[in-house]
């Protein structure tokens, strides 16, 4: 068997995606800090650490599976261990029942910490983390992501912060989820022809190539007009329009998006890892405000 190096392990998971995870935990800690709630800081720590763990066994997972259904082959964009053969399908699978393992023991170690109602949260978790091939397969994957890294994180991250559940994290949910479900549509865009080769359906090829263009776009600017709403509404304080920065490169994603129809996959060919960095400046800069918020306001 070839000899892997930390290098090649760290390909495997993906890292370049783990905002997607990441994220949503680290607005909601800023979100109850700017709320004056009483923070548990070394469980919020711990949700970080762990959702990032099952975010990879999510990774691999799912890429064991797209090899094995052919859906990810030779010439098809994204991850390329097991086309390119950096390593086995079953070195990958290996991979993800261990990350999967330890993502359930770090889960159970914070249920034991915190309360039962937690276990509800982390089933849910390890349902879409297990469920998310199949349901992808049948246009479902993007409502599976927005449940995974958007709903359940935030409720989640708010339980074992605080001990109890704080639905008003939600409000933060809607805008980071909907950038998060765009890394995937970017994806799933521009794998449509290749995806219809491997006979399986996502919300992308149901929609079709033009409405897709639109829904990404909507993904990406709904959120500025979200907080700005929220805002004026008194739900989220003033400093969280620092995030009305960030339209600048989400436009320019918008724009990539906007190519597709004139010049075809080749245009948005790596529009999910822009998508990805766009949502780590948008998450980092509207946890920011919250913090901001909570010290001089």
């Amino acid at each position: 068997m070839k000899k892997h190096s930390f290098k090649d392990w760290m390909i495997a998971v993906r890292p370049w995606s783990f905002p997607a995870s990441a994220m949503p935990v680290v607005v909601t800690l800023a979100y109850l800090f700017w709320m004056k709630e009483d923070i548990n800081w070394a469980n919020g720590i711990w949700a970080l650490l762990n959702i990032v763990v099952f975010h990879a066994a999510g990774n691999t997972w799912s890429d064991y599976f797209d090899y094995k259904q052919g859906v990810d082959m030779k010439d098809t964009f994204g991850a390329k261990t097991l086309t390119d053969k950096m390593f086995t399908p079953k070195e990958i699978y290996r991979l993800s029942l261990v990350l999967l393992l330890a993502a359930l023991a770090g889960g159970l170690g914070l249920l034991w910490c915190t309360g039962l109602p937690l276990l509800y949260i982390g089933l849910g978790g390890a349902a879409c983390a297990l469920l998310y091939p199949p349901l992808k397969y049948n246009a479902l994957g993007d409502v599976v992501i927005f449940m995974a890294y958007a709903f359940l994180p935030t409720l989640g991250t708010a339980y074992v912060s605080t001990g109890a559940f704080l639905w008003d994290v939600l409000w933060i949910a809607i805008p980071v989820g909907l950038i998060t479900v765009a890394i995937l549509h970017a994806n799933n865009t521009r794998d449509m022809q290749t995806d219809a080769r491997a006979s399986i359906k996502t919300l992308a090829m149901e929609l079709g190539g033009r409405t897709s263009v639109i829904l990404y776009c909507a993904e990406i600017l709904f959120p500025f007009g979200w907080i700005a709403g929220c805002v004026a509404a008194g739900t989220f304080p003033l400093w969280t329009l620092l995030v009305l920065l960030v339209l600048v490169p989400a436009v320019g994603n918008v724009r990539v998006m906007s190519r597709f129809s004139g010049k075809g996959v080749a245009a948005i060919a790596n529009l999910d890892e822009m998508t990805a960095k766009l949502q780590l400046l948008f998450s980092l800069v509207f946890a920011l405000s919250f913090v901001i918020a909570g010290l001089f306001v």
